[in-house]
């Protein structure tokens, strides 16, 4: 080839339509056409200009308009990361952290973990060069221990706020102050000022606007296509049997899409999967191509990941899904949506310590994100199976979980913040008193702060130190002291993760039955600790089987991974501290002693009946079915969970013997109880 010839072919644009580079430059020009088309594109020097003039500025858009990917590349652009600094953008959720970094990073054609990065409690994909970091609320607090004024960051973009978690909300009231101790020069060191930007989808975003001492709020109003919504005429009698029955009236009626269900929980779940199943097959070969599929956070991940393939040519999927749809994820294909109107929401009383899971109406805002899963790709229907008078009576947000929800941990948090005045700290909604009281008197008993109320040292401030519940912190510690802390590592991770065993509606009994071997007479915690352990043996010698293993074993695979990212993580922040991590071995005396001086506040007596009277509370509880001592009834137990659904349940349970608790804990058993 003569020189002439190769420079023309080397400054040719259009290369072999097949080759690699041909396929990136097609996906890169979609990305770029699909960044365009999104409402938020159209604002974005107005976005950055209201940056600019304003230290807290409140962002109101509607789900699909663009504000969680593209934001944080305006401000990127707009040069807020220059001088190595950081924009860092929060979200309720793992999953969510993930996703959006990831997208975000493939639509800055950049790797994952260098300019684009996330952050989440157990698993770091960050670097030395990561401008945009992407993390939960929590994550961020744990990172203001270490760096009060948060110094590497020049914005803080909290998304989502509209759900009101209580990480959130603490969140919002300390970066209140660190915008004030930056701008004062707090702890003689020179940093500039921080921007802080609140988005959410809320209809109303006066409540962050007054706490923030009136703080502009912009409205990035449409969606990339429209949503037609519709309402009942009248109130439905059964949210499930309608959603069922719409779920055909659409297969028939309308154009070809998915179609995506909100329900509350697994249960109804199983339930319109196995009707619409039989359903399919009374009807003729031709009207059969609809593909349930289910998503629930228990589900194992293997199993969720089916509902993002594309449906068989000419079929149909539909889409049964609790809440986890509603913000965390985006599911392609989806043109209708079903909105039952109903949601689980937990409770906590702080007086009895019991966790209440009910069926609870769901807000406008999350009215508003189910309807958002529609009109991203082409437009859609949302069918609310309740008429329109019904929405407009609903909340405008979710109550705040601050209000609903065990505060120990918030508060060990601001304690070693230094912060004391707990009950005069400057939260958007306050606590009751009492839910604060109670949460003092907990940390009191279990060694965090001292009978003043300060954090005690130096359990206190290693509890604080470790980003878990203030129980598990506990057990971790004594456990050091017990020579049981391998074993009580692995219990804390197993806890700390949802749903460690998987039970399909189809083979429930056959799930139980595989699961046997496992099985220990003494409780729940020592077949975690089984589980744990095979699985150990396992990797050690095929790594590849462990998908077949856990299929076997009906083990959630997604969960038990995670698990085993949280081990390896504590165990670093155990060790940091010096604790020596040694193994009981086979003797598990020792390591149930353990539980019961950490978990001392969770025990229960098996009475005449056969219930159980949770010691400190006096409530009379039953042991959860899923429990392996569900059978045996032992004498005395502890347990890690008290929940309320259909009875009083206890879960994850070891039997004791209670005279260990006045041995073990003589300030708060008496020998003779």
């Amino acid at each position: 080839m003569a020189q002439g010839e190769l420079k023309r072919s080397l400054l040719n644009n259009n290369p072999n339509p097949k080759s690699p580079i041909a396929s990136r430059s097609r996906k890169r020009q979609k990305i770029a056409e699909h960044r365009k088309s999104l409402p938020i594109a159209s604002v974005e020097k107005r976005l950055i200009e209201e940056v600019q003039k304003n230290d807290v500025l409140i962002i109101i858009g509607e789900t699909g308009s663009g504000k969680t990917t593209q934001l944080p590349q305006f401000l990127f652009r707009a040069g807020f990361c220059k001088k190595r600094k950081m924009v860092g953008i929060t979200q309720p959720r793992r999953i969510a952290a993930m996703s959006i970094a990831e997208r975000v990073a493939e639509e800055s054609d950049v790797e994952l973990g260098q300019r684009v990065g996330y952050s989440i409690r157990f698993d770091d994909c960050t670097s030395s060069t990561t401008r945009l970091k992407l993390m939960t609320d929590g994550f961020l607090l744990r990172e203001a221990l270490v760096d009060p004024l948060l110094s590497r960051y020049s914005v803080i973009v909290v998304d989502e706020a509209h759900e009101r978690t209580v990480d959130t909300d603490v969140l919002l009231a300390l970066l209140k102050d660190v915008q004030r101790d930056r701008l004062s020069g707090c702890q003689g060191r020179k940093v500039s000022p921080l921007k802080l930007i609140i988005m959410s989808a809320s209809l109303d975003a006066s409540v962050f606007s007054e706490y923030f001492g009136g703080a502009k709020a912009v409205r990035v109003e449409g969606r990339p296509f429209h949503v037609d919504i519709l309402y009942t005429v009248r109130p439905v009698e059964d949210y499930v049997d309608a959603a069922f029955n719409t779920i055909f009236q659409i297969h028939s009626e309308e154009e070809p899409g998915d179609i995506l269900v909100f329900l509350t929980g697994q249960e109804e779940i199983e339930s319109v999967e196995r009707l619409v199943k039989e359903k399919l097959k009374d009807l003729p070969e031709d009207e059969r191509k609809l593909l349930p599929l289910v998503i629930y956070s228990a589900l194992p991940s293997e199993k969720q990941t089916r509902v993002f393939a594309p449906a068989p040519t000419g079929f149909r999927k539909v889409i049964l899904a609790t809440n986890i749809a509603e913000t965390s994820i985006t599911i392609p294909g989806i043109r209708y949506v079903i909105d039952s109107g109903f949601v689980k929401a937990r409770t906590y009383d702080p007086s009895k310590g019991i966790k209440t899971l009910d069926v609870v109406e769901v807000s406008k805002a999350q009215a508003l994100q189910r309807s958002g899963r529609v009109g991203r790709e082409a437009p859609g229907k949302c069918f609310r199976l309740y008429p329109e008078r019904e929405f407009e009576k609903l909340k405008d947000s979710t109550k705040p979980e601050i209000k609903r929800c065990n505060l120990s941990n918030v508060i060990l948090h601001l304690k070693a913040r230094g912060i004391d005045d707990i009950v005069g700290f400057d939260f958007i909604d306050k606590p009751s008193r009492g839910a604060i009281v109670k949460a003092l008197a907990e940390l009191y008993l279990l060694g965090a702060l001292t009978d003043d109320c300060k954090l005690a040292k130096p359990a206190g401030e290693q509890m604080s130190r470790l980003p878990l519940d203030p129980f598990y912190s506990r057990a971790l510690i004594l456990a050091n002291q017990f020579n049981c802390l391998e074993e009580m590592l692995i219990t804390v991770a197993m806890l700390s993760v949802e749903s460690i065993f998987y039970d399909p509606l189809e083979k429930r009994e056959e799930a139980r039955n595989s699961r046997t071997h496992f099985a220990n007479v003494e409780g729940d915690h020592l077949t975690y600790l089984s589980v744990y352990r095979e699985s150990d043996e396992l990797l050690e010698k095929r790594n590849n089987i462990m998908e077949k293993w856990c299929k076997d074993n009906f083990v959630n695979s997604g969960s038990l991974k995670l698990a085993r990212d949280t081990y390896r993580e504590i165990r670093e922040h155990v060790e940091q501290m010096g604790f020596n991590v040694s193994s009981c071995g086979n003797d598990m005396l020792e390591y149930r002693r353990c539980l019961a001086a950490s978990f001392f506040l969770k025990a229960a007596q098996r009475q005449m009946d056969g219930t159980y009277r949770a010691l400190e509370s006096g409530e009379i509880v039953h042991i959860h079915p899923t429990s392996v001592l569900f059978h045996s009834k032992p004498e005395c137990v502890i347990f890690d969970e008290f929940i309320q659904t259909s009875k009083k349940y206890i879960k994850n349970l070891t039997r004791i013997d209670h005279l260990w608790l006045a041995e073990l804990v003589p300030h708060h058993y008496k020998i003779d109880e």
